[in-house]
């Protein structure tokens, strides 16, 4: 593992991130809006599947919210790989890191699962349960992802 953190942190980009102030605040902002773009949608979803703002369809809400919460992943996780890339040593040794990982990948799992079965229709309390472990494991990304500027 060290060779590759080693590897990684030789790279250009990785010493680019380390060296310019302005490109590793910009490349954080754009962490942060990928952030509240996923959240923000993914959240909106959870709540509805919960059963919140039960008047509005949820099939309808998930074909504008879904697409919105993917370019959101997708600008984090690319944003996150970049702001790694500045101290790749640093973070893989930090545990809360590799936690957030691991709840990033089953949070995207388990949201691949739920929308490949297409199971908007079926029973609520199965939705909610969807729902409410979606919300959980989303909202502990972001606690982990918050708690990591204090830790270490």
């Amino acid at each position: 593992m060290e060779p590759l953190i080693e590897a990684l942190a030789s790279t250009d980009l990785a010493q680019v991130m380390r060296n310019s102030r302005w490109l590793y605040a910009a490349v954080s902002g754009g962490h942060v809006l990928g952030i509240a773009l996923l959240i923000g949608a993914i959240g909106s979803l959870d709540l509805r599947l919960i059963g919140l703002w039960p008047a509005v369809p949820v099939e309808m809400l998930a074909r504008v919210l879904v697409p919105v919460a993917v370019s959101g992943l997708s600008l984090a996780m690319m944003t996150g790989l970049m702001l790694f890339l500045a101290g790749p040593a640093d973070y893989a040794q930090m545990s809360l890191f590799r936690v957030k990982l691991v709840l990033i990948a089953v949070g995207t799992g388990h949201a691949l699962w739920f929308h490949s079965t297409n199971s908007f229709d079926g029973a609520t309390v199965a939705l909610r349960r969807v729902g409410v472990t979606s919300l959980i494991i989303w909202l502990a990304v972001l606690g982990c992802g918050r708690m990591l500027a204090f830790a270490g």
